[in-house]
């Protein structure tokens, strides 16, 4: 029995100096590491009080006394945040700005670009990026963004680099942005680890779905990575007078998946990590930020920090819309030339298939069981992806211009 113990206390040791070896080797310092000092690593912090982030430049402005702590933005106009050249890593960005309205959130256009590259690997909206779908502002917390009281936006994902890293804001409103504030602090690394994955983000819109195709989250990326997770905006079309609309599955299809995918989800609110509907909360990896039932409005994420999803050769995410209700209601929907096609009946505990890719199954059939019925729909959905890539630049298309970003935000 003693010699078991003295093997099970080498084998526990051996996994912690593993670990911190690992922990080491990322140039993070990690919460267990807080009582330790560390040369491998140098502080910088950019702002426009030192917007080169240079050692003892900080705070030139105005003999020290608080010279230049914000800037505006002119319609058209864009801003470099950060420029640097040489390696380091992201690890916080804190931004806030005067004009918190879903035009301006939307229309302020955010880029990451690294190692000199002229493809940014992030090139999203302002709003949406920072953890909230439909270009709206909320107060949360969570394992990558926060909000503390809806006035300000902080990102906590780390973003390594190579040899160089760029962050720019434009203003692509027609509207004057008075102040910005920002801050970004970067640790610079003394020596690049291989294993490192540089930063991506992607952000997309279909005003309407069309009916029984899903909606990418992820276009088929290209390379080695790791699917970070997303945060997804719905406006329900009101042709569906509240019906439910979250029967959608996620599904996640890599390194050569086609027809299906390795990863699949049972629903949109148990993808979320809730069930039988979905109302506001706000998790570290899971959430729904808005949950608007007046309005049907709905933005929700989920972070794959527990789950890790990798990838080897591609990846590519997508979410159905699909909704539901009584087959008598969903019956009346289709009477009225409603865009939708059924696709199950749940007769519970028994759940009847009845969707077919060359016709559409008439609900007034007596044969059909009663019950709750699923069904193909069409709703206006907007995305971010995050993930991580091994290289610095990725084949995903540009940013959708700003009238489709801000298109019936306010109807």
């Amino acid at each position: 029995m003693k010699n078991i113990s003295i093997i099970y206390l080498l084998l526990l040791l051996l996994l912690i100096g593993c670990k911190d070896h690992k922990r080491r080797k990322s140039g993070r310092i990690l919460p267990e590491q807080l009582f330790e000092y560390s040369d491998q690593t140098e502080p910088r912090w950019f702002s426009f009080e030192n917007i080169s982030g240079a050692k003892g430049a900080g705070g030139k402005e105005n003999l020290g006394a608080k010279g230049h702590p914000c800037d505006f933005i002119k319609p058209g106009e864009s801003k470099t945040l950060l420029d640097m050249q040489e390696a380091g890593i992201i690890n916080r960005i804190w931004i806030t700005i005067s004009d918190r309205s879903p035009e301006m959130l939307r229309s302020l256009k955010l880029e990451m670009f690294w190692d000199n590259e002229k493809k940014p690997a992030v090139s999203v909206p302002f709003g949406d990026f920072f953890g909230v779908g439909l270009g709206r502002t909320a107060s949360f917390e969570n394992a990558l963004f926060a909000n503390p009281e809806g006035r300000s936006f902080n990102c906590f994902i780390p973003m390594p680099f190579k040899k160089a890293a760029r962050m720019v804001i434009t203003n692509e409103s027609g509207k004057n942005l008075d102040m910005l504030f920002f801050d970004i602090d970067v640790q610079l690394l003394k020596t690049w680890n291989d294993d490192f994955l540089y930063f991506h983000a992607y952000w997309h819109r279909d005003t309407a779905t069309t009916v029984s195709q899903d909606y990418e989250i992820l276009p088929d990326v290209k390379g080695k990575g790791r699917f970070l997770g997303s945060n997804v905006g719905v406006i329900c079309s009101k042709v569906y007078k509240g019906f439910w609309w979250g029967e959608g599955e996620v599904k996640m299809y890599l390194d050569g998946d086609k027809d299906y995918p390795t990863l699949v989800g049972s629903g949109t609110e148990d993808y979320i990590g809730t069930a039988w509907g979905q109302g506001k909360f706000n998790l570290n990896y899971t959430g729904c930020l808005i949950a608007d039932a007046e309005q049907d409005n709905w933005a929700f994420y989920r972070f794959h920090i527990p789950d890790p999803v990798y990838f080897k050769s591609n990846c590519r995410v997508s979410i159905q819309q699909i909704g539901g209700g009584p087959k008598a209601d969903v019956k009346k929907l289709m009477d009225k030339g409603v865009r939708l096609i059924p696709i199950t009946i749940h007769e519970i505990p028994i759940l009847h298939p009845i969707y077919s890719k060359d016709s559409i199954i008439k609900l007034d059939n007596p044969a059909l069981p009663d019950g709750w019925t699923n069904f193909y729909r069409s709703d206006d959905y907007s995305s971010v992806a995050y993930f991580y890539l091994n290289r610095p630049v990725d084949n995903l298309p540009d940013l959708q211009e700003v009238g489709i970003r801000v298109y019936y935000l306010n109807e």
